[in-house]
């Protein structure tokens, strides 16, 4: 028997459904999370709007995505792996390389076009720099079998150090056609990364969420034992996860370039925000679980969020103490929907 007609039973359920049919009292508390994130939402824009100047501008709006296009390509690529790995952090999927993926990607990027290779040269050696470390971290978790928080962690420490290695921490200044193009402004006066975040996501949204292969992931993610007895590729498609996340991290290096003319270190400061964005990212969704669509939206609640406290001069350290408490609240959530389910 072929591997989809054995997977026909696994796929027919969706992404999360019998989590949330084998209770009404987890159908109620999921909807009740699910609504009180789009109220949050919807009350952050009302009162940005009324203490904020121009906050729901057009040219603010595009601002905010713009600002946010790094972070959701990497929050995107980290949502692929929570999908493959399962949403409990701890001993499902995570990778914690992804922001040091993106500073040795740009590093990269930036060295290649300071040393007067062109755009194509320099984009392939970004991306499959980040493929490399997705490569790596598929590798300490499938093959050695190693803890995904772990694993990705020790990931992170290396690349991080490799990036200072190349740098000797110093800015690596870019200047590419690629990258005014990137810097510039689009239709309406948008700039041009608010357009490549909105591409992004739907490529990937059409991958992930509608394919076979996506359907594959979530049900590796979701039901791990139903998805081995129905002869899946379980390992491989793990891996691809990670891989997948990886070239997420090489396409944000080279849009971080362009972001900053150049490669500067750092980035690590980009983590919390990705965890952030992809763990909020569950509770836009219809059944709180990981998806592209859902990221874009955490991705723009956070944006709105950071650029509402920064047109009303609140500290940045507000920000940093809000994001802690949404994943503190978003993991403590569905935490305990998923013990009453059980």
């Amino acid at each position: 028997m072929s591997v989809d007609i054995q997977l026909a039973p696994v796929i027919h359920f969706e992404p999360g459904a019998a989590a949330f049919k084998s209770s009404r009292g987890g159908n109620l508390a999921a909807s009740a999370l699910r609504a009180g994130s789009l109220v949050a939402f919807v009350a952050i824009l009302l009162v940005f709007s009324l203490t904020a100047p121009y906050f729901l501008s057009v040219g603010n709006i595009g601002n905010v995505l713009g600002q946010s296009a790094i972070s959701g390509v990497l929050a995107i690529g980290l949502t692929i792996v929570l999908i493959a790995g399962g949403s409990n952090v701890v001993t499902g999927g995570i990778d914690l390389s992804l922001a040091a993926n993106m500073g040795l990607s740009a590093a990269v990027y930036a060295t290649s076009a300071q040393l007067g290779y062109d755009d194509a040269t320099a984009v392939a050696a970004a991306l499959l720099t980040g493929v490399l470390i997705g490569v790596v971290n598929a590798i300490a978790v499938v093959g050695a079998g190693i803890v995904p928080l772990l694993a990705t962690l020790a990931v992170m420490n290396i690349v991080a150090g490799l990036e200072l290695v190349l740098t000797q921490n110093t800015v690596i200044p870019a200047s590419t056609p690629l990258l005014s193009a990137l810097s510039s402004s689009g239709p309406l006066g948008i700039p041009a990364l608010a357009y490549v975040l909105l591409v992004f996501t739907l490529i990937a949204a059409a991958i992930v969420q509608y394919t076979p292969t996506g359907l594959r992931l979530y049900a590796v993610g979701e039901f791990p034992d139903a998805a081995r007895a129905a002869g899946l590729p379980v390992r491989r498609l793990v891996a691809g996860a990670f891989i997948a996340s990886g070239l997420c991290g090489g396409f944000a290096g080279v849009l971080s370039v362009s972001n900053l003319s150049g490669s500067t270190t750092g980035s690590g400061e980009m983590l919390l925000p990705v965890v952030v964005t992809a763990l909020l990212g569950s509770v836009f969704s219809r059944r709180l679980v990981p998806t592209v669509i859902g990221t874009l939206l955490s991705t723009l609640f956070v944006g709105f969020l950071v650029n509402g406290f920064q047109l009303l001069n609140i500290s940045s350290v507000l920000v940093s103490g809000v994001q802690g408490l949404l994943i503190l609240l978003v993991v403590s959530a569905t935490t305990l929907l998923r013990r009453q389910e059980a």
